[in-house]
């Protein structure tokens, strides 16, 4: 399987729509995403607040996208936000984790960033093994660190430095290529 970070589009906005239709994702956008204009929205917020990439890979009816990485709220310290999802049917077969670490190199060496940062629930295990297996090390809990629908749940904090060791092995047979046209 081919895992391919590219530029969002336009014409990306169903698959949009369609992920934030997932239970785990519809609090994940910082709006409902409810309509076709809502999804084109969030493919267009993106500009200028950081670098957000549609992950897809090749289906029977050619390429498919099936999840986004980003990184975000880059600062003055060299480091930034990193943040992943797939979509549900699409999930379990590495697509995240060899996402997230190709985010990684690209953001060390592409925007000269020196610490990524990513947090998760305590309640996502799924989320902390993406993180793990892209290289993301554990280095706490932000007890209450996030606040959804008036609950609020304990963050584990994961973070990598361009000085880590790269990621050896991730699972399955995934490799990523790139079309990007970022700088």
């Amino acid at each position: 399987m081919h895992v391919r970070l590219r530029e969002w589009r336009a014409d990306d906005a169903p698959v949009v729509l369609r992920a934030f239709r997932a239970p785990d994702l519809r609090t994940q956008a910082p709006w409902p995403v409810v309509t076709l204009k809502d999804a084109s929205g969030w493919i267009a917020a993106w500009q200028g607040v950081g670098h957000a990439f549609a992950v897809t890979v090749e289906g029977p009816a050619g390429e498919q996208v099936v999840g986004n990485v980003a990184v975000s709220r880059l600062d003055e310290h060299d480091n930034g936000w990193v943040s992943y999802w797939v979509v549900p049917e699409a999930r379990g077969r590495g697509i995240a984790a060899a996402a997230t670490a190709e985010l990684a190199r690209w953001a060390f060496g592409e925007l000269g960033l020196h610490r990524l940062e990513l947090g998760h629930r305590t309640n996502n295990p799924a989320s902390c093994r993406v993180a793990t297996k892209a290289g993301f090390r554990l280095e706490g809990i932000e007890r209450g660190g996030l606040r959804h629908e008036g609950v609020r749940y304990d963050v584990e904090r994961h973070a990598r430095l361009a000085t880590d060791p790269p990621v050896a092995d991730l699972p399955g047979p995934v490799a990523v290529t790139w079309t990007v046209t970022h700088g």
